[in-house]
This record gives C-alpha cells, structure tokens and sequence, in this order.
C-alpha cells in the first residue's frame, strides 16, 4: 500500500499553533470551543460555553498577562486536571514562543519539585486542587521558579483570572507584543516528560512544526467534524491528549471535560459525545459493559445472528447498523460515532466489536518522540488488531527482522523530535541518521497494515531462542470474566536464570471473588489457563499464576509499569 494514497482529503496545512487557532477562529468562531461545568448547590448545575472566538481573546489576554511579568522567551509549565485554564495557558505559551512545560499532576511532590528543577522553569500555572504541593515548593524555594499562578483564585498566589483581566487592559492600552509575535517552529516549543517516574523520566524536546505537521497527517485521513462532541479524558499533559486538543481545535470540535472515570457513561450521555479518544484499558472496559448488558438481557446469541446478518448486507452498501444497534448506541449517549484507540494494542474482538455496532474505531500508534502518531487506521484502510498504515509525512521501516518476520520499528519524518533535553547519550542511543528507533517490534502484512507485536525491553526470550511477547498472552487472559487484568512476565528459575519460566499474575475482579476463597478463586482461574494453554505453542505455555486484589503498577495514562510491576512481583515471591 503507497503512502501517497494514505489521503482522503484536502486540508490547510500550518507552521505553528497560532496560525491554526486563528485560523479556527476565523471559520468557526462562534462554534463552542470548550464547556466548563460548574456544580452548585443541591446538585444544581451551570455550564459555561467558551466560543472560539472566546478562546482566541483568552489567549491573547493571558499571554499579554505573562508577557508583562516579563516572562518573554522563557518557560512556562502546566500542572492541573484538564479544564479550560490549562488549554488556554498551554496555548498562550504556545503563541507568544514560550516553552510550555506539561507537567503530571499525580507526581509526588519531591518528583513534581524536580522535574520544575530540571526542566528550568520560571513560571508555573496550577490547579488549585493540587495547591499544597505548590505551597511546599514554594517554601522550599529550590526551583527557579518567580511566579506561581493558579486557576482559581487561592490567597496568596496570583490567580488566572487576574492575570487575565491584567493582559486585557494592558491589550486595550495599546500593549500588543504578544499579539503580534510570530513563535519560531523550529525551536523548541514542548518540552514533555515521558512517562514514569520524573527521576528516571526523559524530557522530550519538540518543535511547533513537527505537531502541526502531525495535526495536517491526522485530518487528511481521519473524519473528524466541527459538529462533534469530544470528552478531553486522557489527560493534557501527555502528548497522545495535547496534539489531540490540538486536533480537534483544528477541526471546529466542542470539548468538554469528564467528571472522573465513575461518571464517564453519565458524562457521554450528558453531553450527548460523538468522538471519543482513550486507552485500550478504557475501550476495553466500555466494550465489557456493552457485553454484559447484552448477556443481562439474553440477548447474546441474537446479538450475533444480527452482526451477521448486518455486515452480509454492508457487502452490498446497505448500512443499517445505527438501526439495528441503536440501543447499544444510545447506552454511549446516541451520538458515538467514532472512537480513537492509542497507547497499546487493543483487542482485535474490541476493535471489531464497535465497528460492528456501527461505532468507526481506528487504532493509531504513536511515542512522545514522535508528536505522537507514526501510524493509524481511518475512513478508507482500517484492519482490526493493526494500528493502521503510516501518516502522509512519515518515513516508516522495519528493521533487523527475526526469523519470525518482525524487527523494530524505525520513523523519520518532521515529528520526530529534537532530542531528549541535556541527555545527549539517550539521544544519540535512539536518533540515528536522522532515524528514530523507537524499541517497539511489529511487522507488515501484505496490504501494508503495521502491527504490534511488544516492547524490545519486554520480550521474553526463552533459552531456545523462542520469542514471547507477554501483551499477546494479556489479551487472552484478559478475555476471562474472573480477571480484572494481568501480568504476564519471565520467572527465573533455580539454577538457571537464563531460562525464564512463562508466568502470569492476575488481577481478580470484584465478583469473582464472591462466595469463595482466594484458594477456589486461583485453582478456577488456573483451570482456565490452562484450557487456553492447549491453543498455544508449547514454549508459550504459562506454568505458573498468582493472584492479587492489587492493581497493576501504572502510569497517569494507564499503561503498566511493567519493570516497576515485575519487582513487585518477584520480591513477593
């Protein structure tokens, strides 16, 4: 499959942030932007609509702001739950060329301090939920940091507010260099920490054009309107969600933010979303309801018949999914009509489970390094249990192939970041010739779809050579109804710690363990294991479960810690 086909659509292609807010701004300026909920008393309820127009003077106000404090040329981080003060701080960094510092509000307050410490910042805007770690760095006094800003209003600190109605009277008196500053796209504009912890984190550094470029690749392909509804759940502070904010301003989209994973099902309904963009662990938990209410009704058998009988009459372009499959639509909310899948591989049942109830999910893949995405299904190309074929911009290879056909996965492209910032050894260890090597494995098919098959560092390699990628037997665990999630990861045996043992840790539900012990509960699961062990080569075969109440060690995006779980895991063992 060519990459010259990988477009479905003509679109406006831009340097740097600004010229596409503006331009946003321009077509769809009385479009909702944003919604900001705001809960009163006896459950009462008030919503505030931020126009694209609406965000376009914010920017320009609190950017005037942070230009009088003498903030010009300097950096900036972000730290708070997605809200609309922090797409409007982002951005104005973004505007005025300030180096904007995405930060992981669920750090600790020693690893917060010193990802501010080593990312050299000299201005922070905070939520206030999170103001006591602010109060402590602030007393502490170890960072460079001058103004702490938070977005309430919170005595003792400047609040967004007043720096907001600063930056209008300043703009209304004739003070218009922000306004009129054109950021550099070349130069660093996000410095972003990878996930984990921020002593062992790599800082990213990436430029505006690269994330522009990224934005133009996604619409050529992705059909994404500006009457959609967008729930901003993944948080801001990754690149996977603050390229997508990026994207769906560019598309004249209304976002609007979750009240917290409980109420995600009430949110969709809500707010009536039509776009959803998450983790398989999410996608994963969305599709288990739907099966669960399915089977509740006995409905499951005719449920089948019915997707049958459905994609028999798509062959012929006769769509009647929305209809057949309108209460499993309306449970969404009524309007869900896309899903976008990041982060991991999703179950390839998942995938075509809401295409066919006639919910359009695409898979995508994509690093920090790279702005993110590499890759992604769409409108046109879409394969369940791929991530899709390369985005327009990006040169994308597999390389050092096994015997088994796979080999790592390489990118080059304007994405591609910059470096890893004043860590010139990791840098040169993944950037080569202009080459990102990104560690992930994975090959083509013969159409020219990109699969994943696991992390270079995570692969099991047996004493006989044989390969096991452990998300491909998670898959398959986590299909049974007693597991919550699992683990699977090399036990070392006694003598020979070269030849590691498949084993597995599970995650139990709830439910499963009602009625029973922990004893009954692993010798029912381990029934199970080894049913699915006979569809398995041999050397795949797991020989060994522990069971746990305790999730999975993860990252704010909800991917597994996998080193950090398996010290867990064998310490307690």
């Amino acid at each position: 499959m060519s990459i010259e086909k990988n477009k479905l659509r003509d679109v406006k292609k831009f340097e740097n942030v600004k010229e596409l807010i503006i331009n946003s701004a321009n077509l769809y300026g009385n479009n909702i932007a944003y919604v900001t909920k705001i809960k009163k008393e006896k459950d009462n309820v008030e919503y505030i609509n931020h126009t694209y127009n609406d965000l376009l003077n914010d920017i320009y106000f609190f950017g005037t702001g942070l230009f009088k404090m003498g903030l010009k040329d300097s950096r900036v981080a972000v730290c708070g739950r997605n809200r609309y003060e922090w797409a409007v701080s982002h951005l104005s960094n973004l505007f005025g060329g300030i180096v904007s510092v995405p930060i992981d509000k669920e750090l600790q307050v020693n690893e917060l301090e010193e990802s501010l410490i080593r990312s050299n910042v000299e201005a922070i805007v905070f939520d206030e939920k999170y103001v006591d770690n602010f109060i402590t760095i602030k007393e502490n006094g170890k960072t460079n940091i001058k103004f702490f800003i938070c977005m309430s209003k919170f005595e003792g600190f400047i609040s967004f507010s007043e720096l907001l109605e600063q930056g209008k009277k300043a703009l209304e008196n004739g003070y218009t260099e922000f306004k009129d500053t054109t950021p550099n796209s070349e130069k660093m504009g996000i410095l972003l920490f990878t996930s984990g912890t921020t002593s062992k984190a790599k800082a990213v550094m990436l430029n505006q054009k690269g994330i522009c470029t990224n934005i133009a690749d996604l619409q050529m392909v992705e059909g994404i309107k500006s009457t959609d509804t967008n729930i901003a759940f993944l948080p801001f502070h990754h690149i996977f969600s603050s390229t997508g904010m990026l994207m769906m301003l560019a598309c004249g989209v209304r976002t609007v933010f979750p009240d917290g994973l409980r109420y995600i099902k009430q949110n969709l309904i809500e707010y009536q979303v039509s776009v959803f963009v998450g983790v398989p662990l999410l996608i994963n938990k969305m599709y288990e309801g739907i099966e669960k209410e399915i089977e509740k009704k006995g409905k499951t058998k005719l449920i089948k018949k019915v997707i049958k009988i459905s994609n028999f009459l798509l062959k012929f372009h006769i769509d009647i999914r929305k209809k057949l499959f309108k209460d499993i639509i309306n449970a969404l909310g009524g309007k869900m009509r896309l899903i976008v899948a990041g982060g991991a591989p999703l179950e390839k049942r998942v995938a075509q489970g809401f295409n066919d109830f006639g919910i359009h999910l695409v898979q995508g893949y994509g690093l920090t390094e790279t702005s993110p995405v590499i890759s992604a299904e769409n409108d046109k190309y879409i394969k369940p249990g791929s991530v899709g074929i390369p985005m327009r911009s990006v040169q994308l290879e597999v390389v050092n192939i096994d015997s088994d056909g796979m080999g790592e996965i390489r990118v080059k492209g304007p994405n591609v970041m910059m470096g890893y910032y004043e860590n010139e050894e990791a840098t040169n260890a993944v950037l080569k010739d202009g080459w990102f090597y990104t560690g992930d494995l994975g090959y083509f098919d013969k159409d020219g779809f990109l699969f994943l098959t696991g992390r270079q560092k995570d692969v099991i390699v047996l004493k006989n050579g044989k390969k096991v990628f452990p998300e491909e037997l998670e898959m398959l665990i986590d299909n049974l109804e007693e597991v919550e999630e699992s683990f699977i990861y090399g036990m070392p045996q006694k003598g020979d710690k070269n030849d590691p043992q498949i084993a597995l840790e599970v995650v139990y539900t709830k439910d499963a363990i009602k009625n029973k012990t922990e004893d009954e509960l692993k010798k029912q699961i381990w029934e199970k294991v080894k049913e699915i062990n006979k569809t398995l080569p041999q050397y795949k075969y797991i020989k060994n479960l522990i069971i746990t109440n305790e999730p999975l060690i993860k990252t704010t995006s909800l991917k597994v810690k996998r080193k950090e779980e398996l010290e867990k895991v064998l310490k307690n063992i």
